[in-house]
């Protein structure tokens, strides 16, 4: 009987990231690598959103324990009003 195959370490984990672009909304999204997602939002490549309002800063983070937990958040995120989310960017 052959042991099973054991598991890579997990390196990166998955974040909810919300970046604040230049006319001030606020754009939500995921990923498990956020300098370099980042940096794609700052070259114009991050997204369709992000593209035509550059220049982004990150306004909020948030660790989740698996790519599908992010996605949920991610979602549940977009949903909010924009005063809710500003309230989660301060910290409330």
């Amino acid at each position: 009987m052959t042991s099973p195959r054991p598991r890579r370490p997990r390196t990166k984990r998955w974040l909810v990231y919300l970046v604040r672009c230049s006319d001030g909304s606020l754009y939500t999204g995921i990923t498990n690598d956020l300098p370099k997602r980042l940096e794609a939002h700052a070259s114009g490549k991050g997204s369709r959103y992000t593209r035509s309002r550059l220049p982004v800063t990150l306004a909020y983070m948030e660790p989740q324990p698996s790519k599908s937990a992010a996605l949920r958040r991610e979602h549940a995120v977009k949903r909010l009003t924009r005063r809710r989310k500003e309230r989660i960017v301060a910290g409330e």
